[in-house]
């Protein structure tokens, strides 16, 4: 009898020790629904918790890669923390908590018809929660010539272009008008200097940075509707004083009532590479690389659906 209470003695403790090691994301499939939260086969719901209790107007991100391209749902928990994550698509996974005055949480695996309580983690410093910010609240640091310098009087006078008739002009370009027509600007691409600029001047690497890429000749353009030597040094200052630990003065609010009711659901669609065939030999190319009509040899070709012709106007494709 005594060597098999010990066995059974043996069992036990074996079973007590895989429970402590269980990881936290295997458990989540035993989690009770808290009150208030019922989730069908296809969703996936809980609580998100932090140190001071529920966190009110945080977000709660699902990702896969499971299915054919990958996909993220978004949505943001009510005033006691709960939220319910609907119509999933079938698949696994990884599901983690951002919001202002966080950083995001531990990303745990899970699926829909399961109940996913979380802990948000409180962000350790002003400089880490400022990296959730928009943008925008970047790109507010810019500073631009004060009222007192417009009109501009040339080259023999205020160095800004006779063009330039007032400082809403000037933010016209350095906002609506201007970079901002092609792409986001405060975002960390932008508000940082590149690694492949660090040995030079800031001035230098702006005035670099903006004669890379495709876009080169608009963004030149663009800075020459400015003063150019002025705009240069601003955005200069803008990157060194973000690089020297300076933070944006406001800060954003969570969403509030109507805006926490958003479901945003995104599909990283992306359509394959084309593969244009000429005589000689078969070339992959991306869209993105693709020339303006205005930088072709033949605009004409420019015109077709086709990015093969595009880049290899000349060859004719099988």
């Amino acid at each position: 009898m005594r060597p098999k209470a010990s066995l059974h003695l043996s069992v036990a403790a074996i079973g007590a020790a895989l429970l402590l090691i269980v990881p936290a994301a295997r458990l989540a499939a035993q989690q009770t629904a808290p009150a208030g939260v019922t989730v069908g086969e296809s969703d996936l719901g809980g609580v998100v918790s932090g140190p001071n209790g529920p966190e009110a107007g945080v977000w709660v991100i699902a990702e896969t890669t499971d299915l054919p391209t990958k996909f993220a749902k978004m949505v943001v928990t009510d005033d006691q923390g709960r939220y319910v994550l609907p119509e999933l698509p079938k698949a696994n996974y990884t599901v983690w908590v951002r919001g202002y005055g966080l950083v995001d949480s531990p990303r745990l695996q899970s699926a829909p018809g399961k109940i996913l309580n979380l802990n948000a983690v409180p962000a350790p410093n002003a400089a880490a929660a400022a990296e959730y910010y928009p943008a925008i609240y970047w790109y507010s640091m810019l500073k631009v010539p004060d009222k007192s310098e417009f009109p501009g009087t040339g080259p023999q006078g205020n160095g800004m272009s006779t063009n330039m008739k007032s400082q809403a002009q000037w933010l016209d370009v350095v906002k609506t008008n201007g970079c901002y027509t092609c792409h986001q600007l405060g975002n960390k691409a932008t508000r940082t200097i590149p690694k492949e600029f660090a040995d030079m001047k800031p001035e230098e690497a702006w005035a670099r940075r903006i004669m890379s890429g495709q876009a080169q000749v608009q963004m030149a353009n663009n800075m020459g509707r400015l003063d150019v030597t002025r705009a240069i040094k601003l955005f200069a200052d803008w990157t060194d004083r973000i690089a020297t630990g300076e933070l944006p003065a406001s800060k954003p609010t969570r969403p509030q009532g109507a805006e926490r009711n958003i479901v945003v659901s995104v599909w990283t669609g992306q359509a394959p590479r084309p593969t244009c065939t000429t005589r000689s030999r078969p070339t992959s190319v991306s869209r993105r690389s693709m020339p303006t009509a205005s930088s072709t040899a033949r605009p004409r070709r420019a015109q077709t659906s086709s990015p093969c012709s595009i880049l290899r106007p000349t060859p004719r494709l099988r």
